[in-house]
């Protein structure tokens, strides 16, 4: 084995590759198919969206686990420990088990003599992100799952979690976030996501308002789109319970999703939609029932996802990093009853648009705690606080610094908000109290 701790394995996987990121399905495909995993004996649903796609997933292990069946899931990225991104009826799996992964994978990219020389190199180049993909594939083929859910990890139609043909596959709300893989405008994006659409199969959108572009795509390749508002849908929220409509029925006296937001009413409606065509398309033998529904919903957690990580002072963690997750947030604080101030710790990458993610908080926030992110494209507290137009903020070297700033200065009724990116919560999280 080229390592035995996985620790190494991902030192080494980082450093392997020149672009942490190289869209494209060519390498990672061969790979698989070397691995004799192209066509695996797992229903698969893959998960594409600008936002709510870990919490779809989420819920959906939730639900399927209530059920009895044997799942796998894989997420990115991870909070504390790599192990999170892979997981086997909700836990992570073991180093060990990922070390032996990692070395199947790593044998299936030797190079014949004759590629050798043509290509001169040793091996298929794979990044780290395609090193995880192909690995979780393997796990949940030997771990004999059922249903594996595929969270992509960067718009859909290039990434390498789409070497796999979805059976179903779930779009989640779409809005502008990596503009530079991606595209700029709201349609270009859809059109990446729907990447992951496959002629003749099924894919829910659970975007209120979905956009013209995965409609078209999905005409073209004649997938069955159900859309929300037309062939599913929320009849109903009233005293923290709703109602769900779908093809086939309806379900009523629903729990709101334990997950905040009220957004979380739309994706879980995109989730009991997916749960309807796994059993409708014949991918589990039964209907998943009310009452096991009912517990998934309530079940269901996701860290990092306005988190109320500590009391007096209240601290909230939350990983919104892109315009639309910052609203969301924002609209999760202007709900809650905070009698104090409202301080923020905020570090972010740099090439996301920062002036218009703390624009979303600027009228709730008192105090801003502005760090520098020392991580591969991180922004330094500069940048933010360029992008804060004078209002009262502090700069700090590092995330801790300005968390224990933040927490050093807050009166009891106060609150601090961490959010800006999954680093940003990583850091703090160990810490909150």
């Amino acid at each position: 084995m080229r390592f035995n701790t996985l620790e190494g394995w991902l030192h080494w996987q980082e450093s392997l590759h020149p672009n942490e990121i190289e869209l494209g399905l060519d390498r990672v495909s061969l790979v698989l198919a070397r691995l004799d995993l192209a066509n695996p004996d797992f229903t698969v649903v893959t998960v594409a969206g600008t936002n709510g796609k870990g919490s779809s997933v989420a819920m959906l292990q939730s639900i399927l686990l209530e059920s009895g069946y044997r799942v796998g899931t894989y997420t990115s990225p991870h909070l504390l420990r790599y192990n999170e991104r892979i997981q086997i009826n909700g836990i992570p799996v073991d180093d060990n088990i990922l070390c032996e992964s990692f070395e199947r994978v790593d044998q299936a990219r030797d190079l014949s003599s004759q590629q050798v020389s043509q290509t001169g190199s040793q091996q298929i180049s794979l990044t780290y992100f395609e090193f995880g993909t192909l690995a979780a594939i393997d796990i949940f083929q030997r771990a004999n799952v059922q249903i594996a859910l595929l969270e992509v990890g960067l718009g859909g139609r290039l990434d390498a979690v789409n070497i796999l043909d979805a059976d179903v596959a779930l779009i989640t709300a779409i809005d502008i976030d990596h503009q530079s893989w991606l595209g700029t405008d709201r349609e270009t994006i859809a059109r990446e996501k729907a990447g992951i659409l496959r002629p003749g199969q099924v894919a829910i959108c659970a975007d209120p308002n979905p956009p013209a572009a995965l409609v078209d795509v999905a005409e073209k390749l004649s997938t069955l789109l159900f859309l929300p508002g037309e062939d599913f849908g929320v009849s109903s929220i009233t005293n923290k319970r709703w109602e769900w409509r779908g093809i086939a029925g309806q379900l009523l006296e629903l729990p709101l999703p334990t997950l905040a937001g009220d957004f979380q009413v739309a994706n879980a409606a995109g989730v009991l939609a997916v749960v309807e065509q796994l059993y409708e398309r014949k991918h589990i033998p039964r209907r998943v029932d009310e009452q096991e529904i009912t517990r998934g919903l309530e079940n269901a957690s996701l860290p990092g996802r306005f988190q109320i990580a500590g009391e007096k002072p209240m601290q909230i963690l939350d990983v919104a990093h892109n315009p639309h997750s910052a609203r969301a947030l924002a609209d999760n604080l202007e709900q809650q009853i905070c009698r104090g101030k409202t301080r923020a710790v905020v570090a972010m990458l740099a090439d996301k648009d920062i002036p218009a993610v703390l624009s979303c908080m600027t009228g709730l926030v008192n105090q801003w705690y502005l760090a520098s992110l020392h991580v591969p494209r991180g922004a330094p507290a500069q940048q933010l606080q360029d992008g804060l137009d004078g209002q009262d903020s502090h700069i700090f070297d590092d995330v801790t610094s300005a968390y224990q700033a933040a927490l050093s200065e807050a009166d009891p009724e106060d609150r601090i908000v961490v959010f800006g990116s999954f680093f940003t919560v990583a850091e703090v999280l160990p810490q909150a109290v």
